[in-house]
């Protein structure tokens, strides 16, 4: 049995180990351990907030598609006089030469058939050139198109660059003139979608044969 001595000594060992646990402890904040849980959850699936999306710009195959639409809108005059649009062949996809796309229906007439006026709109170019020979560029009303008329015999008296057009009207006549064989007169008529610059010369070629093979 311990004396009352070492009872004593053990008590106050204890006493004083007690005060130095809770001076210990006293600066320490206490945490419960689920919220610990929580916490450490809430982090591990935390995310960027995404950033907004940006609009989509107009796609160019959208917007031909509509410049398309304006030109059926039209009902383009047949542009050879007395021309059935049921006898109309559609070649703008063949070769010439071999390598060298067409880009253009051949609309077979005798030598000095008329040429009318396909739509409304100005004369923005007359022009000769080695390979389309006589040539007319139109504008449409809207500037959108332009059409191509060439291997022309000759204008119509007085025409000019500037002229407002009405569909319908003479503007020339069916010849061979340019790389046309001298045999086969004909109208090289086309079409195309210009650019924002608006030139006459430049253009994405449009294949006139859907809008004229119902006329």
């Amino acid at each position: 049995m311990w004396s009352v001595k070492t009872t004593a000594m053990v008590s106050l060992i204890s006493a004083l180990a007690t005060v130095a646990i809770a001076a210990a402890m006293k600066g320490r904040t206490y945490v419960p351990q689920s919220h610990l849980v929580q916490t450490a959850s809430v982090i591990a699936v935390k995310e960027p907030a995404p950033k907004p999306a940006r609009a989509a710009p107009a796609s160019a195959p959208a917007a031909a598609a509509d410049d398309l639409q304006l030109l059926a809108a039209r009902r383009l005059q047949m542009p050879v006089q007395g021309f059935v649009g049921l006898k109309l062949r559609d070649n703008f996809d063949e070769t010439r030469g071999g390598v060298r796309r067409h880009e253009a229906l051949d609309i077979m007439a005798p030598r000095g058939t008329p040429v009318l006026a396909t739509d409304d709109g100005a004369v923005a170019k007359l022009f000769r050139s080695a390979a389309g020979g006589i040539t007319i560029y139109q504008f449409d009303p809207s500037e959108k198109f332009a059409y191509y008329y060439a291997h022309l015999d000759r204008y119509r008296d007085g025409l000019k660059e500037g002229d407002m057009l009405k569909r319908g009207e003479v503007i020339g006549y069916v010849g061979s003139t340019g790389n046309a064989p001298a045999n086969a007169p004909h109208l090289h008529f086309t079409i195309f979608r210009l650019g924002d610059d608006k030139k006459w010369w430049k253009g994405t070629p449009v294949n006139p044969y859907p809008y004229l093979a119902a006329r």
